[in-house]
């Protein structure tokens, strides 16, 4: 193998979280690798950022390409569809310009690639068929394949990040706990008759939430949703074949009125809900970022925002090893401290989507009156509001230095 192919980090996956990686890594000086199997074929659909995400994109100077595009959430209003639970979560009551920001996946894509090829050498199409660490543990050996022939990279670190389909980790030894919701989520875009002002809106009913985040990129006149529906996997199967003021008139009767008449604006889409997670998401030479360590429930938008984290602070401690005489991205105590720092988060957001869909889903009646005077309390009691929306930003804990909007290199 000739030193062309021997890189300090290759990124297994070039999805939001790998390409934001090997933006985070620049100031680090080191040869970086990206292997995507189709980087150009994203889904249509929407990702919610945390103000912690503005944050670290600012810090990597893609946030102003993203501006652009980005829809402020300045309000979000929860409700329990029947019940009298209510709650409003408002950007004033923390201080904050916005809750966070509304991107059209393709989008963020689409300026995360443009200029990617100048922060790694990017493989693509391929896709990794064996992680292999070298005898000696200095290297793990990385086999691709690539329009029908076969490469070997080797690196010092290789990161998984190619979602929660990935079977990498079972090659490394990494054991995965996963289990299927009995739900799908719909994806759709809608119009409404009433301009959203910001406002986005988690409905829950018996079948799971019901999430309207507002996206008025895609409409001009402010009266666009991007809309998430949990429902039943028999339920969804039958949505989606229903014609599109057919789909509509259905949504409406599940969700209300509150934002308005609904019609349809673009095409939807049906994927499953998975609860994943990583037991250890590091391995000899290798760590799992994204989804490919934690698969989190939609509910509350945190998924993402939570791999974007587990970025940050990866490249975080690896510029900080960078200052020392004995260098090595991917040494075992480096690897170590970074599931440490990343384990409570991980399960803390773990518990609160699956608690909440939980909670929301139980037609036990003590549970029933328990989370709606529990909504009813969290609209009356400031500090508790102020401690929900710190979680909802992704601003509990001690955050990253990108996190806190502050560079890598001082």
């Amino acid at each position: 193998m000739n030193s062309r192919n021997a890189y300090d980090v290759v990124i297994v996956g070039g999805g939001l979280v790998g390409a934001s990686l090997a933006y985070a890594l620049a100031p680090c000086k080191l040869k970086v690798a990206i292997v995507e199997a189709a980087a150009a074929n994203r889904p249509a659909r929407t990702v919610a950022l945390t103000d912690n995400a503005r944050r670290i994109y600012q810090v990597l100077g893609v946030w102003d390409a993203l501006r652009p595009y980005a829809e402020p959430i300045r309000e979000i209003h929860v409700s329990d569809r029947g019940h009298f639970g209510m709650t409003h979560l408002r950007a004033a009551d923390i201080g904050a310009p916005a809750l966070g920001y509304v991107l059209p996946m393709q989008v963020m894509g689409e300026i995360l690639h443009k200029r990617l090829r100048a922060a790694a050498a990017v493989f693509c199409p391929a896709t990794v068929t064996a992680l292999q660490p070298a005898a000696d543990g200095r290297q793990i050996r990385i086999t691709l394949a690539a329009r029908d022939a076969r490469m070997k990279l080797r690196a010092r670190l290789a990161v998984v990040a190619d979602g929660g389909n990935s079977n990498l980790a079972a090659q490394l030894g990494v054991a995965v706990t996963r289990r299927e919701y009995p739900q799908r989520a719909i994806v759709a875009m809608l119009r409404a008759s009433k301009p959203h002002r910001g406002r986005a809106y988690e409905r829950f009913t018996e079948e799971g939430p019901i999430a309207l985040l507002p996206a008025a990129r895609a409409d001009a006149s402010g009266c666009a949703f991007a809309a998430v529906w949990t429902s039943a996997r028999a339920n969804a199967a039958a949505r989606m074949a229903l014609s599109d003021a057919e789909f509509t008139a259905a949504l409406q009767n599940a969700f209300g009125y509150r934002a308005g008449v609904f019609s349809a604006l673009g095409a939807r889409a049906a994927y499953p809900l998975v609860r994943a997670r990583a037991a250890y998401p590091v391995a000899t030479r290798a760590v799992l970022l994204g989804n490919a360590a934690h698969t989190v429930h939609p509910v509350a938008g945190q998924g993402f925002n939570l791999g974007l984290r587990d970025a940050a602070l990866l490249a975080e401690l690896i510029y900080a090893a960078t200052q020392t005489a004995d260098f090595d991205p991917g040494a075992a105590g480096l690897l170590a401290k970074y599931a440490a720092m990343r384990r409570r988060e991980t399960a803390r957001v773990d518990k609160f989507t699956d608690g909440l869909i939980k909670v929301f889903a139980s037609r036990n009646p003590v549970l029933r009156w328990g989370r709606n005077i529990g909504l009813a309390g969290v609209e009356m009691l400031p500090p508790v509001k102020r401690f929900l929306l710190r979680r909802t930003m992704g601003l509990a804990g001690q955050p990253s230095r990108l996190g806190a909007g502050a560079p890598l290199a001082d």
